[in-house]
Order: C-alpha cells, then structure tokens, then sequence
C-alpha cells in the first residue's frame, strides 16, 4: 500500500461494530456469497467486503442492515448475535447423538436383471447361496434396534430383493417381536417391480411397507439401461408402479433415475416420463465410481461437465414447468435448498459433515459382513473391504461402531477441518463423502481442486444460488422446496 493509499485508508471514517466469524467465495466474477458459522449466507458485489472489513458501512447502509439481521456483525443493539448463532448451529447438528436411522439389508444379491451400470456384482436367480439366512437376519436386527435413534428405516436391497421374499417377511415379523423399546420402525423394499404380486402387495399393506423403485426415463432408455429377459423391464416398471398405487395409495411408492451416457441428451423425456407416471418429482442422479459400473466401463462414459450440463438444462426445465403451474421438485436441489434455508439437516449421506457413514446408514449384507454405507460394500466388489465395519456373527454393537476404520473416516471427514473446505463459504452445504474419496484416490479427504464431487456440489451451490437471486418466483419456489412444500 503506497502511503497515499494509506492516507486515504484512514482518513475514512470508520463504524463502530464488531464483525463475527465469516468466510466468502466467488459466485460470479463480481458477487461473493459470504456465510457465517450457522450456514447463513448473504450475496454481495465485490467491490462491498472490503469496506465491511475495513469498517466503513454506516447504519444507513442496507448491506449493514442485512449483515445484522442475518449475525454477520454486531452493535450496541444486537449483542444477543453470538447467543444465536450457537443455537442455530446446535440446531443443525442436533441429529448426531440420535445416530443411526437407516438400516439397509442385503437380503440376496441374485438379480434377474442384468444393468451395466449396476454398483453391485449381481448374481443369478439360481445361485441361492447369496440370500441372507434367517440367523444373519436375526442378529442383524439385534443390531439395528441398539441404534440410539427413536425412528429405525429398514430398507430391503439386492440384487433383487423380492427373490429372497421369505427373508422379508421374517425380518418384518422379528424386528416388530424385538421391538421392545416402541421404536417407530419403517419398512422400505428397493424393487425393481419385476416380481410383485399380490400376495407380496398385500403383506406390504397389512405392514405399511413402501416401495422404491427404478425408473431411468423412456420406454427405449429405460430397456436400453436396465435390460432383462424380454427386453420389458420399462413395461414391468410402470404396470408394478401402478398396482402398488392401487393397492397401498399413491404416495407409497417412489423412484429413482440413474444418468448413462445415453440419458444425457434426454433429460426433458426423462423429466416427462416422470411427470407421465404421476410423480411429485426426480432425483437427477449421475453415476457412481463402484462396483460392476467400473468393470464395464459405465462410469468412464462421460464426464462431469456433460453431466453437470444435463442437470442445469433438467433443473431449468423443471422451473418452467412450475412456472405453468406443474408442481414438480428436483430432489437433490430440494435437500441442498433445505441445508441453505433452514436449519434443518436432512441426513443425506453424501452431504453430511461430519460424514453420514454408520451415523446416517449403514449395511448389513447377506453374509453377515456390515459395512459403514451402501457405497462401502460397493467397494468391496472392486476388491476393497476398508469400510468394512465388522460382522453380525462375531462383533458386538460397541465393536461395530467402534470400529477404528469408521471412526478415522468420520473424524477426517469435518469439512469445517478439511484443506480448501475450512475456509469455502459453501461448506455449510457440503459434505466430506470419504468413502467417494477413498474409492479414487485412497483418501478420506480428497484433493478438492480434482475432486469430482467438490465441483459438482460447487456447481449446483452456485447455480441455485444465482437463479434466486436472479428471479423472485424462484426464490419463493425454492424456498417452498426446502421446507417441503
């Protein structure tokens, strides 16, 4: 600084208030989004954080007043700030000693597709020696019920979960005898659809089980991604979307999209397609680095920025829908909307801080082994059991989730902590996803400027960012998202 430089520095009158911990980053080449330790953001022009650092902004300024409003900077009139922010950030981490929720059983890995995409190693319909046993099950539910949470989700996961019913219907029936504590226990079967009946509809109503399915756009796509004998899994899909509807109600089934490489120029059929079965909306997912999707090559068939171009056309294809008056959600956005709005965290795995594995879910797989998350015994079919945590047969509950490698995982993964993360404005939003790290670079923490999954949540940060302050309706349509509306 040259010394009229610093003449002119200190001959501005400067404010008396005192500003509170924040961080900024770039939103555009001339706004920052600046964030305080609660996960409040503001957005700003440049050429303004100098003069809040250097203490210019006067009272009269409607920056100061909205730096105030949301304890950014405190005066004589707001010394309660601090006070605010501590329980708005309680607030938010107020989920962690109620761990874990979310129990996924691998009840059989035979499938009778045969995806190329898929993240497991799937076996054939015939080879039963890849069903859970009633034993395994027995004692995975003892597991389960030790959890500190009040509310248990088993979810059934395969292969095909419907191949090993019997399973099902035993473990439904011991979790509710086992029950002592009057936990509110949920039941959640991940179907391909191919299998229901009315025989497994009915014990899903007697027992108020939901259903989650697969539905990756078009007739064409959709046979083309998930093909099986007869080439009708589309046609299974939506007659199975439909009798569950009839028989348990509307609501009682959901579905979930995966983007191949052919999937990239047909984000609106997708989105249509979604829209022609009658969903409240979709979840645009990419794919993932695990399992049978790396050995056939299905993860390497595109990059990030096509997929990243998929969903910033997908997410303004659904504001114009709700423009014309089609409600319709983007679910990812829905969950970062709700971190960014409200103080509420949802408890997505992947954007949880510290990490959601064995806090938000974990798995128990058919052969007894258990693993931190449903990603983690994914990596065990590329050859990797590091986020295996122990085994129902042979490890106690302490044992389990007491595990050094989970433990060394969840610690690392406090992005407040983590190089590039401690000092990022979106922080708040994100989260660590050791085991996608892991997975590429044996890692917790990843190299954040590489890191796929650091600029594609940047991306998304940025763009939900920029369409609210861009445009009133969807400031108020996301807002609407993020508490559920």
């Amino acid at each position: 600084m040259s010394k009229f430089e610093k003449i002119e520095f200190y001959s501005k009158k400067k404010h008396t208030y005192q500003l509170l911990p924040f961080r900024f980053t770039d939103l555009d080449e001339t706004r920052h989004v600046l964030s305080n330790m609660a996960g409040e953001f503001i957005v700003l022009d440049k050429t303004e954080v100098p003069k809040i650092v250097r203490h210019e902004l006067s009272e009269s300024d409607p920056t100061y007043t909205k730096l105030r409003s949301r304890h950014f900077l405190i005066d004589d009139k707001t010394s309660i700030a601090p006070e605010l922010l501590g329980i708005k950030l309680r607030t938010r981490l107020n989920k962690l000693p109620s761990f874990t929720a979310l129990h996924m059983f691998v009840v059989t890995l035979r499938c009778e597709h045969s995806c190329p995409y898929c993240q497991v190693s799937r076996q054939s319909e015939d080879k039963i020696a890849f069903d859970m046993s009633e034993e395994t099950a027995r004692k995975s539910i003892e597991l389960a019920l030790k959890s500190p949470s009040s509310e248990i989700k088993i979810e059934f996961q395969g292969g095909e979960p419907l191949l090993n019913f019997p399973i099902i219907k035993y473990i439904v029936s011991e979790a509710k005898n086992q029950n002592k504590q009057n936990k509110n226990i949920q039941f959640v079967i991940a179907t391909n659809l191919a299998m229901i009946n009315d025989e497994i509809l009915n014990f899903c109503k007697e027992h108020e089980i939901n259903i989650s399915t697969s539905l990756d756009g078009p007739q064409q796509l959709h046979n083309a991604n998930r093909p099986r004998a007869g080439n009708d899994s589309f046609e299974k899909t939506v007659d199975g979307i439909k009798k569950v509807r009839d028989a348990l109600g509307r609501q009682q089934v959901s579905a979930l999209m995966t983007t191949t490489f052919s999937s990239l120029k047909q984000v609106k059929p997708i989105i249509d397609t979604y829209l022609e079965q009658k969903f409240d909306g979709i979840f645009l997912r990419p794919l993932s680095p695990y399992g049978f999707a790396i050995k056939t090559k299905s993860f390497a068939s595109y990059g990030l920025t096509s997929w990243l171009q998929f969903y910033k056309e997908g997410l303004e294809y659904i504001i114009e829908l709700n423009k014309t008056g089609i409600e319709f959600r983007e679910y990812y956005a829905c969950t970062i909307l709700a971190k960014m709005l409200t103080s509420n965290d949802p408890g997505y795995v992947d954007l949880m801080s510290p990490s959601g594995i064995g806090i938000a879910a974990v798995v128990y797989n058919y052969d007894g082994a258990i693993y931190a998350s449903d990603e983690s015994r994914m990596l065990v079919e590329m050859g990797d059991d590091h986020f295996k945590i122990g085994d129902v047969n042979l490890n106690s509950y302490e044992e389990v989730f007491g595990h050094e490698n989970l433990l060394n995982a969840i610690e690392d993964s406090f992005a407040f902590s983590n190089p590039m993360c401690n000092d990022c404005a979106y922080e708040h939003f994100c989260g660590a996803d050791p085991v996608y790290h892991y997975a590429i670079g044996k890692d917790y923490v990843g190299r954040k400027p590489s890191s796929d999954h650091c600029n594609r949540n940047m991306f998304i940060f940025k763009l939900l960012i920029s369409k609210m302050e861009e445009d009133p309706f969807v400031k108020r349509l996301f807002t609407n998202w993020a508490n559920g509306k």
